[in-house]
C-alpha cells in the first residue's frame, strides 16, 4: 500500500477567527473555486478531457460545471437575472429528466482557461451579491425561482455542499491520474 498523499491543493481555508456571516461566505467560496480550479490545472491538457469514473464525466467537464452551476443559483436564481444558457454544462435543457440522457460536455473548442475566467467572473458576481444583501433576503420570484424561493443563505449552503462534493470527487480522478 502506498503512502497516503491526499493533501489540500489550496492553501487558505478562511481562518476560524475571520468575519461571520457574508464575508465568511464569500471567502469559503473562494477557496472552494481555488481547490476545484488548482486542481483540473494541475491535471495534463489530456488528463483534464479523460473520464476516469463509470460516470462519464472529465474534469474540464467538472470545471464548466461548477462555474454553471453558480451562476445559476447566484444570478439567474438568488438576482433573478436573464441567463443566456443556464444548463449550457449539460447536453440538456432539462437535465434532472433522466430520460433524455443528459451529461456534462465541454465543447473541444474550450479550454481550461477560458473556463478559470468564466468561473472568477461568476466569483465576481457572487462576492457582489453577498455584499450588497442580507443573508435572509429570498431570492428573486422570477427566472429560476418562479415559486418558493430560497434565502440567500440557504443558496450559500446548497452551493458550498455542492462544491465540496465535486472536490472530493476531483481527488479521486487526480489521484487515479497520478497512479
Amino acid at each position: 500500500m502506498s503512502e497516503d498523499q491526499r493533501v489540500a491543493r489550496a492553501d487558505g481555508e478562511p481562518t476560524k477567527h475571520g468575519p461571520a456571516g457574508a464575508a465568511r461566505w464569500s471567502a469559503y467560496l473562494d477557496w472552494m473555486r481555488q481547490e476545484i480550479i488548482d486542481g483540473v490545472l494541475g491535471l495534463s491538457e489530456a488528463e483534464r478531457r479523460t473520464a476516469r469514473l463509470p460516470s462519464g464525466w472529465t474534469p474540464i467537464e467538472l470545471l464548466s460545471h461548477v462555474l454553471h452551476m453558480e451562476q445559476r443559483w447566484f444570478v439567474w436564481g438568488f438576482l433573478g437575472e436573464h441567463v443566456d444558457e443556464p444548463w449550457g454544462d449539460w447536453t440538456v435543457d432539462e437535465p434532472w429528466d433522466a430520460e433524455l440522457g443528459g451529461r456534462w460536455h465541454v465543447a473541444e473548442d474550450v479550454d481550461t482557461e477560458e473556463l478559470v475566467a468564466g468561473l472568477w467572473a461568476i466569483g465576481e458576481r457572487t462576492r457582489a451579491v453577498l455584499r450588497e444583501h442580507p443573508l435572509d433576503a429570498p431570492a428573486a420570484e422570477s427566472g429560476r425561482f418562479l415559486s418558493d424561493p430560497p434565502t440567500l443563505e440557504w443558496i450559500c449552503f446548497h452551493v458550498i455542499a455542492e462544491y465540496a462534493r465535486h472536490a472530493g470527487h476531483l481527488d479521486i480522478v487526480v489521484e487515479l491520474s497520478e497512479s
